[in-house]
């Protein structure tokens, strides 16, 4: 068993972690910390928890757990992690975008692997400290990774994403509340949004040219997913394609293929990614779908967590959806 903490719990990356984390057999939480909520049951937050914990929130950290996981706002865990300082052997394991692109990945003497497991997975296994990807960028980077790496991506990708109202976080806001999200669709943030640079950054490691990516993300009026289409010129023929992204996904235990059209409900409450090919003429069709707070947050975090302690990569996250 290996003792982890939780900083910022209330949310609802943290509450998915927190889920995760009762359940699987190898970890025991120590602390979950939160400055609003200090003394309150965890249920309080969470209560769809409420008969499996007897947690409490802490207003204090142990700095000697084996793992800690950062559940802040964009910025803050910087800012955490100059103001409290863990032993030499915490690993940590940050779901913001402080660290994740190589200018930021070094902090303090410490080097951040990019925890994108279908990418990095042996980095991951021997690292200290990881930056867990983005949502969209995760969804976005399982769908062009394989083209990328074969050098097929020199042409501009168009790429449509929906998301759920779960990832703009649990404060409200204009475009977050019922009344405005319901019976509603909207696009943000156009060609712009910040998990571009990470999305970059992975695509080009290959060393092979990486064409524009033009990415339009929408607000869907649903709470849970992300269901992500690119498309691209591509002169080979649809088995051929099939047959690249079966090779670079045959050891990746969460990402599969499938030969049906996808829909959301087959992932959502899972780690899973599911994508599905596409040709039309002389342009490939990509989409992939994922749990925007699962594989696109908490439950890659825990995936992170099971490569870095020599755990089942599958640990904890063999979770079944609704489909139904």
């Amino acid at each position: 068993m290996i003792k982890t903490g939780i900083i910022g719990g209330s949310g609802y990356t943290g509450g998915e972690l927190i889920r995760l984390l009762l359940n699987h057999p190898q970890t025991e939480i120590d602390f979950v910390f939160s400055t609003t909520r200090a003394g309150k049951p965890i249920t309080s937050a969470h209560q769809d928890l409420l008969g499996q914990t007897e947690l409490k929130f802490s207003g204090e950290i142990n700095p000697k757990v084996d793992v800690v996981f950062l559940c802040l706002g964009h910025g803050n865990s910087t800012s955490f992690l100059n103001e409290n300082q863990f032993s030499a052997s915490t690993k940590i394991i940050d779901l913001s975008n402080d660290f994740r692109l190589q200018a930021d990945s070094n902090f303090k003497g410490q080097r951040f692997i990019y925890g994108l497991p279908e990418l990095n997975k042996s980095a991951i296994q021997s690292a200290e400290a990881i930056a867990n990807p983005g949502c969209f960028a995760t969804a976005i980077q399982l769908a062009l990774l394989p083209l990328a790496k074969a050098g097929l991506l020199s042409d501009d990708v168009h790429i449509n994403a929906v998301t759920g109202s779960t990832g703009a976080g649990v404060g409200l806001s204009d475009t977050s509340h019922f009344s405005w999200r319901n019976n509603n669709v909207s696009w943000y943030k156009p060609f712009t949004h910040q998990h571009l640079g990470e999305i970059g950054e992975s695509l080009n490691s290959f060393g092979n040219s990486v064409g524009k990516l033009m990415f339009l993300p929408n607000r869907g009026n649903f709470t849970r997913g992300i269901l992500a289409t690119a498309y691209t010129k591509y002169n080979g023929n649809l088995e051929d394609a099939k047959k690249l992204y079966n090779d670079f996904y045959k050891n990746a235990v969460f990402t599969h293929m499938s030969d049906e059209e996808l829909h959301l409900k087959q992932v959502v409450n899972t780690n899973q990614c599911h994508i599905h090919l596409h040709k039309h003429n002389d342009i490939l069709l990509i989409t992939s779908a994922i749990d925007n707070l699962l594989k696109g947050a908490s439950g890659q975090a825990v995936q992170n967590m099971n490569l870095m302690f020599g755990f089942p990569e599958t640990e904890g996250l063999l979770l079944k959806a609704g489909v139904f």
